[in-house]
């Protein structure tokens, strides 16, 4: 079969996202007020808000953690965008990758010429334990959550798998979010802006304050194998092995091609995209792939006419330290097994052959889900045009990937974004 094209082309020439973290008193709609405020002065040369034709909003579950339903029109209406269409988007956390996807048919397929697309999620007025149940049901609520499974359960058990099959440690994912840490801490929209190093001296010289003994770590391992201070969630995935809870919002205005340019002289182009599901968790064959990313991922590559190889970078769905190892592989940038150790030596560092999360990922920027998918294409998008600021990669760059997942792989998004010229 020949690989899928769009029926015209599509272009990013404005983004935006509020920060990531807990706030309390805002509201998603406030949020996602922030983030649009931000993108229409990031449009280069200007946007007339009477010009978006359509919205598609991600968001997962607004009912449950706020008691809102019916989000979108509400969005629509608190940016001044009433009375055009208005969607809201549900795929767990691939809603806002999803929603994209459905803003970029739209506009491909004529329908509109100018559409924004955004996710949101404020997920911090609930107990944890109240999110817990809330994002549990993105998993097969008659089969897997009787066995007792949430997602520290079903992202513990892919780590387990891999482990035994492959021989990584529990300090490779240790590895993991030390580096995205590292990331985060020079983006000032994540929720855990700080290296875990910061952390660590954050922890002494609380206990010094308070008159306690001050903890002896040699160094971040050591400091993240502390039972009191990185405590185990689902063995081997420990606190910081974990995205936390969070509120956000991320927006992007997509164009048609042949009228990107009145927006930006630099408009990044949409070069190839890719969606695929799968059954829950428990009916794989397999714990240590996400089928449905393998697959959204060759449709992408194929769409776009290249390999995994000429990707420059690339935002991946770290909801859990081994979920960024196992995306690494199921995207092609090495061979499955191969990807702990690439963490390892530092080929997923910024200064790596394959710089992966370099916004610090859902593990630092933070993880509201419905937005998340939204927030991995603003850090492409600022990438790719050198607006990174202290994080941006020193090297010249063409194509960018992010990489969205649903539950624990039900649904999978990719997306691959290109800077001509």
């Amino acid at each position: 079969m020949s690989p899928k094209k769009l029926a015209r082309g599509v272009a990013l020439v404005g983004a935006g996202m509020s920060k990531f973290g807990s706030f309390k008193g805002k509201s998603s709609r406030d949020l996602f007020v922030e983030a649009y405020v931000e993108m229409l002065e990031s449009v280069e040369k200007g946007i007339d808000p009477t010009m978006i034709e359509a919205l598609y909003v991600g968001n997962y579950s607004s009912d449950l953690f706020e008691g809102q339903g019916h989000i979108a029109p509400i969005m629509a209406s608190w940016t001044g965008l009433s009375p055009l269409p208005a969607v809201r988007v549900e795929d767990a956390c691939a809603s806002a990758g999803v929603a994209l996807r459905e803003g970029i048919l739209a506009v491909a397929s004529g329908m509109y010429d100018v559409v924004l697309v955004g996710g949101v999620e404020k997920m911090t007025d609930l107990a944890t334990e109240k999110v817990t149940d809330t994002l549990a049901t993105a998993a097969d609520v008659q089969y897997e959550l009787p066995a007792g499974f949430t997602f520290p359960g079903f992202y513990a058990a892919m780590a387990t798998a891999y482990m035994n099959d492959f021989g990584a440690t529990p300090e490779t994912f240790m590895k993991v979010g030390i580096k995205n840490h590292f990331n985060g801490s020079m983006n000032e929209k994540a929720q855990f802006g700080a290296k875990i190093s910061t952390l660590m001296e954050a922890r002494r010289a609380s206990a010094a304050k308070k008159g306690l003994p001050v903890p002896e770590w040699d160094d971040e391992l050591e400091f993240l194998h502390d039972d009191r201070a990185n405590p185990p969630i689902a063995w081997p995935m420990r606190l910081y092995d974990c995205s936390p809870i969070s509120d956000g919002a991320a927006v992007v205005l997509l164009v048609s091609e042949d009228i990107a340019k009145k927006f930006s002289d630099t408009p990044i182009y949409v070069a190839g995209m890719g969606q695929a599901s799968d059954g829950a968790l428990h009916d794989r064959d397999t714990l240590t792939s996400i089928p449905a990313a393998k697959l959204a991922g060759e449709q992408a590559y194929k769409m776009a006419g290249i390999t995994p190889a000429e990707i420059d970078f690339a935002e991946v769905h770290d909801c859990f330290t081994i979920a960024e190892i196992i995306a690494t592989e199921d995207l092609g940038f090495f061979e499955q097994g191969k990807g702990w150790q690439a963490a390892e030596a530092g080929d997923t560092s910024r200064d790596g052959k394959k710089p992966i999360n370099l916004s610090g990922g859902l593990k630092s920027k933070g993880h509201p889900v419905g937005a998340s998918g939204v927030g991995q294409v603003v850090e492409v998008w600022k990438q790719l045009l050198g607006k990174a600021g202290d994080r941006q990669l020193q090297r010249k760059l063409k194509y960018g990937l992010t990489h969205n997942v649903g539950g624990t792989g039900q649904t999978c998004v990719v997306h691959i974004f290109e800077r001509r010229g």
